[in-house]
């Protein structure tokens, strides 16, 4: 590297001290709670946030706010009351149900599942263990990547029994305990082994032993059918435009992501890890253990645990966190014990970038440099190629993805592309697909996307070329596997 001279002329040392002070006014004229006001309602008025959010300092609830619809047919805003479905959130209270009845010696962790369910195949239920469920590490296919899941298994209704017939008699993907591969299906498992051994519904067993102490009542087992106060309807995004999102039966979700809550009462829950209410402290360490390397941290019961890094070399601490995506809504809780800080964010449009607000509250809270902010690129590219044609979109897009306006977020080139793909654009589509695989050509699913479009448009050889990349980068792709599956029969 070539070495820099120490000989810095006197205007560019002015400029970065005046940048640098800039920097430093606005953290100190601006409260860390008026400074989160203001971030998230430009998410909010950039259309990247819609729903409720809960902000806690050194234990202290410092922000909390509704942003948006809970309903937008009827014009209902969102509020800190509002109920939202958790979706994969669900998994931090089924693992505490778990280690509950261990305390209570009715489970063991290292004890194959076989034991508590008698009828399961001995095959594989004499190999996992509750602690392989847990983690993520027992090798069980994942239900929700089925090719089915969407059509057909996610709509119906099904006992927690019958359901695990579903894949229970499927092969192990690996030896239990050899790697984390996220799996429902374990979490699932789960909520049925609690039914099993506690005499009760997972939904009762929860409401006895953590909602009911913790005075949670505005949490609780989703139910399609039941008249609940308060409750967000789920929609999803199509560039600029929602959609209500697509049915699913809760029976589906279950101990792996059914439950529904507000802010306020998952704050109750936050609160309730610093004690021992529902755990002693011996057994509640476990949930937080770093059991299993899981991306960039690892895993624990039902938590991911990370190691957040505020620009200090040195400077590291640790963060306890679960999101959770479900049709129409995806959520986070963010919690760093040493401080005692907290965020939890809950969207009712699903695909928010949730990890990007967690990030900029984070640094606020710390005190710390953070981003703003932008506006979509692809959904102001969507209107271009509308208004002005395919071509006139990709000039503005090129002249636009590195400005400091706009940024170019993946799910929304996606969401962009399916919404011309939808309305019969299949060639620009095609073109809004090919951007996104040029911005995120590690991502399996932009190469997804880019092979059905070109399905769709019959060059069968592009799209059989972008499904097995997508494969490739992305080997859980059950959908790509049986589209070439199918390509290659007809």
């Amino acid at each position: 590297m070539k070495q820099r001279s120490k000989h810095f002329p006197v205007k560019t040392i002015l400029i970065g001290l005046f940048i640098q002070l800039s920097t430093l006014t606005v953290s100190i004229g601006q409260t860390k709670t008026e400074q989160i006001d203001k971030l998230m309602n430009l998410y909010s008025e950039y259309g990247q946030f819609n729903g409720s959010i809960l902000v806690a300092d050194a234990g202290k609830v410092i922000y909390k706010k509704g942003f948006g619809m809970a309903n937008m047919e009827w014009n209902i805003p969102n509020q800190p009351d509002t109920k939202h479905r958790l979706g994969s959130v669900t998994k931090q209270f089924t693992s505490m149900l778990i280690l509950q009845l261990v305390e209570q010696g009715k489970l063991k962790l290292d004890t194959p599942i076989a034991k508590y369910l008698p009828d399961y195949p001995k095959a594989s239920g004499d190999k996992i263990t509750i602690h392989h469920l847990l983690t993520h590490t027992s090798g069980i296919p994942n239900y929700t990547s089925f090719p089915n899941f969407v059509k057909e298994l996610s709509i119906n209704p099904y006992g927690p029994e019958a359901f695990v017939k579903k894949f229970a008699d499927l092969p192990l993907e690996f030896t239990p305990g050899e790697k984390f591969t996220y799996s429902n299906s374990g979490y699932f498992l789960l909520g049925y082994i609690i039914e099993k051994v506690s005499g009760k519904t997972f939904e009762q067993f929860l409401q006895d032993n953590i909602l009911t102490p913790l005075k949670m009542d505005n949490t609780g087992f989703d139910h399609h059918e039941t008249i609940l106060k308060n409750r967000a309807s789920g929609y999803e995004k199509n560039g600029k435009n929602y959609n209500n999102a697509s049915y699913l039966d809760l029976s589906i979700p279950y101990a792996a992501g059914s439950l529904y809550s507000t802010v306020e009462d998952l704050y109750l829950w936050d609160q309730s890890l610093y004690t021992e209410k529902l755990l002693s402290k011996k057994y509640k360490e476990l949930l937080f253990n770093s059991y299993i390397p899981a991306g960039p941290g690892h895993y624990g019961y039902g938590w991911f645990i990370n190691k957040a890094f505020n620009g200090e070399k040195n400077d590291s601490i640790t963060v306890i966190e679960h999101g959770g995506g479900i049709n129409g809504f995806n959520t986070l809780v963010s919690r760093i014990p040493s401080d005692k800080n907290l965020v939890i964010l809950l969207n009712n449009t699903g695909g928010a970038n949730l990890n990007e607000m967690n990030k900029a509250i984070r640094n606020i809270l710390y005190n710390k440099p953070y981003s703003m902010p932008k506006k979509s690129l692809a959904n102001t590219l969507v209107e271009v190629i509308l208004e002005k044609g395919v071509t006139s979109g990709l000039t503005y897009f090129k002249e636009n993805k590195n400005s400091s306006t706009y940024a170019i977020n993946e799910n929304e080139m996606n969401s962009a592309g399916y919404q011309l793909l939808q309305t019969g654009k299949v060639k620009e589509a095609i073109e809004v697909f090919k951007l996104n695989v040029e911005a995120f050509p590690k991502s399996g699913n932009t190469y997804d996307s880019l092979g059905e479009a070109y399905l769709k448009n019959g060059d069968r050889n592009l799209a059989i070329i972008n499904y097995k990349k997508s494969v490739e980068l992305d080997p859980n792709n059950e959908n790509g596997k049986k589209v070439l599956e199918e390509i290659s029969k007809s």
